[in-house]
């Protein structure tokens, strides 16, 4: 028997106001997630990668369909509470927090799920637990350091430690990687590498543009396009060349390699590539 879903949407469609028409965002999106499982949620700009993330964050109601969160049907639970059950990293959760504030208070507001730690009593046990998590993504030495004075890197690095408080049911990553150079990219996958190959780390949802921020370690794989989803499922049975073709609508070339993937427009004469360049696709 299959463990209870972290995670299900049934049938969601979510649509916004527009201009003129109303633009659909989701439309009738099935998606589970399971204990265990580590998620790569990947799609074009304008896929609804973000609204996902936002249902899944319960920060968005849809507009049709259920959506069940650690158990708890959206709209039927006091989000508040819930939602201290979630780890989040996010560029708009980066973009709420005050430079000034410590990187140890950074972590350490997750508590009450807070973005500071002055409406809050905190003790020398909380300090203790996040500088334990800091240390568990390689950022313990940032502590006593400034949110705003930290790297793109770094401070996506404390916002993964956030994101584990309290033992977390479910931890949420939108599009960690963007804005990084190359160095801090590869220090951010190697350590979301290690989280996904741990059994105490949650399940795991991480949204992306790129299959090349894919760290090893996870399992399962949602490709999203105009609001739907055209796969879902094991990692290695849903990221094909063909698929990726027909989710960014260009031919593309897949490769795999130390467990790491890469995909990139075929070389050659009318797109064409030699055998050993890795699996080919066309759109």
């Amino acid at each position: 028997m299959l463990p209870d879903p972290v995670l299900r949407l049934e049938a969601v469609r979510v649509v916004a106001a527009g201009d003129g028409e109303p633009v659909v965002l989701l439309d009738g999106l099935d998606w589970t997630v399971r204990p265990g499982e580590r998620w790569v949620v990947l799609g074009p700009n304008g896929a609804g990668k973000t609204t996902l993330l936002r249902l899944a964050s319960l920060h968005l109601h849809p507009t049709a369909g259920r959506v069940e969160v650690l158990g708890h049907e959206l709209g039927r639970v006091d989000v508040r509470r819930l939602r201290r059950r979630i780890g989040l990293v996010s560029p708009a959760l980066a973009d709420m927090l005050r430079p000034d504030v410590p990187a140890l208070d950074v972590v350490m507001s997750a508590r009450e799920a807070a973005l500071e730690t002055w409406w809050h009593t905190y003790g020398p046990d909380d300090r203790a637990r996040a500088r334990e998590l800091l240390s568990r993504t390689g950022t313990a030495h940032l502590a006593d350091r400034r949110f705003g004075t930290l790297s793109s890197g770094e401070r996506q690095r404390v916002l993964l430690a956030r994101s584990l408080w309290g033992d977390p049911g479910l931890v949420l990553l939108d599009e960690p990687t963007a804005g990084l150079d190359l160095g801090g990219r590869e220090q951010l996958v190697a350590r979301l590498t290690e989280l996904a190959r741990d059994p105490a780390t949650p399940p795991t949802v991480l949204v992306t543009h790129h299959v090349e921020e894919i760290p090893p370690g996870f399992t399962h794989a949602l490709l999203l396009r105009g609001g739907r989803a055209l796969a879902a499922g094991p990692l290695d049975a849903v990221l094909t060349a063909e698929a990726l073709g027909r989710l960014f609508g260009v031919p593309l070339v897949l490769d795999r390699r130390d467990g790491r993937w890469a995909a990139r427009a075929p070389h050659g004469p009318a797109g064409g590539s030699r055998a050993d360049e890795g699996e080919q696709a066309w759109a």
